[in-house]
């Protein structure tokens, strides 16, 4: 089975043209694929298939096997594949997901696709939206206590579940002992993404995420969206933001006129290859 491994600000996923390759039970697939010691090793997997409502569509699986409903470094990985590879010419696509259908738009130069803007649509903040549950309308400060010490919870879907955190310093966090116990509370039915954010200006913040289904990585596309819409709603920063994350920068706009929110970033090819499925 043929394969390319991409990422999009170290958030790596290994792509599969669907169309071509016979996919048999992915969610095994990905767990086996995404081993960093005995596999290739990634965040998860992407199949890239066609599509009846859009130019293609995209499914994504965790590395522990589950589904997810949208990734934003990975769709911008999706458009960088399909142009490059030849699969279309098109520099504006529709890509179809789990949380609906994707308007993304290629910055290309001498053929290369240098950086992505995705359409993200509107952010769901609504408890059933996400889901949390809580009795408020919008989920601001949510009080949520595990190992003793209570942390106030901001909640936004973005297509999949979010919960941000803002910190005084993100260096004393420790991601990866609050952020399993936060995203598997019970508050959270589909369990959640979690990110901990520390305002460095009213233009800058800075992210580090505990991924659901993944754990601790180096970016997250639809989280730094989720944070933007969460320092703006506390105004804590204005609507466009630099979100700093441990692999790069991403720029967030939630735009005021349209309440979609827009995302811009690299992708970047890291190499091709073949696994035996046998």
């Amino acid at each position: 089975m043929k394969f390319s491994k991409m990422h999009g600000l170290g958030n790596d996923y290994i792509y599969i043209n669907a169309m071509e390759e016979k996919v048999e039970e992915p969610k095994y697939l990905a767990m086996q694929l995404c081993r960093r010691h005995t596999g290739i090793g990634a965040d998860g997997i992407i199949l890239i298939k066609s599509s009846s409502v859009a130019d293609y569509r995209m499914d994504m699986y965790n590395a522990d096997g589950s589904r997810a409903q949208m990734c934003g470094n990975g769709i911008r990985c999706v458009g960088k594949y399909v142009y490059e590879q030849g699969l279309t010419e098109k520099t504006e696509l529709y890509i179809e997901t789990l949380a609906g259908v994707k308007h993304i738009f290629l910055e290309v130069e001498d053929h290369i696709v240098k950086m992505v803007t995705v359409d993200m649509g509107e952010p769901g903040l609504l408890p059933e939206d996400i889901p949390v549950i809580s009795d408020n309308q919008i989920t601001k400060n949510l009080p949520v206590k595990v190992n003793d010490q209570t942390y106030q919870l901001t909640c936004v879907s973005m297509g999949n579940p979010h919960a941000v955190v803002f910190v005084e310093d993100i260096c004393e966090v420790e991601v990866e002992k609050i952020g399993p116990l936060l995203e598997q509370h019970k508050i959270f039915p589909q369990r959640c993404n979690i990110e901990f954010v520390e305002v460095i200006t009213d233009h800058i913040l800075r992210m580090r995420v505990w991924e659901r289904g993944t754990g601790l990585t180096l970016a997250c596309g639809t989280g730094a969206c989720a944070c933007a819409v969460a320092s703006a709603l506390h105004a804590y920063t204005t609507r466009r933001v630099d979100v700093i994350l441990d692999g790069g920068l991403l720029t967030i706009n939630w735009d005021e006129a349209t309440n979609h929110v827009y995302m811009r970033g690299p992708a970047e090819m890291v190499f091709h290859g073949e696994w035996d499925i046998e």
